[in-house]
């Protein structure tokens, strides 16, 4: 059975949202070879940006992890309930809750470093150093430059936007 050539802009192998999302599942099953199953990729991009904004409101935080702020809530609240965060009303605006992680959370974090650098090495492990950082440059291009078309724009600190 001969199969008709497909145009390289029909080819979903050539697409980049395709291409993009294999890379996401991928990047996705590293995650949890090398980190282990107690945080997801998303419970710690929060953690991570909340050791690097200590007293947040949960709003802004989610804004800096590009994660809507309903999922990042419930996010905030699985991590509060595993003893990795602590949420307080903020007093000025009873409706938002300020941020902090906790010396487990700290602790876990600073565990999974060496892991989370492993995740990176490996993901990036089928290009040269050089095409790494190509690689990177261009993928930062791609996502800043597509930032506003997101459904969840990433924030960023000092822009007005967090």
């Amino acid at each position: 059975m001969s199969t008709t050539p497909i145009p390289e802009h029909l080819d979903l192998h050539q697409h980049p949202g395709h291409l993009l999302r294999r890379a996401q599942q991928i990047s996705v099953a590293l995650f949890y070879d090398e980190l282990g199953s107690e945080l997801t990729p998303v419970q710690y991009a929060i953690l991570s940006r909340l050791a690097e904004h200590p007293g947040i409101d949960q709003v802004s935080l989610a804004g800096l992890a590009a994660i809507d702020t309903s999922t990042g809530a419930t996010v905030c609240v699985r991590l509060e309930e595993k003893g990795l965060l602590e949420r307080q009303v903020i007093p000025h605006n009873r409706r938002q809750r300020a941020l902090t992680i906790t010396p487990a959370g700290a602790r876990l974090l600073a565990d999974l470093e060496a892991g989370a650098q492993r995740l990176r090495d490996r993901l990036l492990a089928p290009l040269a150093p050089a095409e790494r950082r190509t690689f990177m440059a261009l993928l930062t291009k791609l996502v800043d430059g597509n930032n506003a078309q997101s459904r969840v724009p990433l924030a960023r600190p000092g822009s007005g936007d967090a």
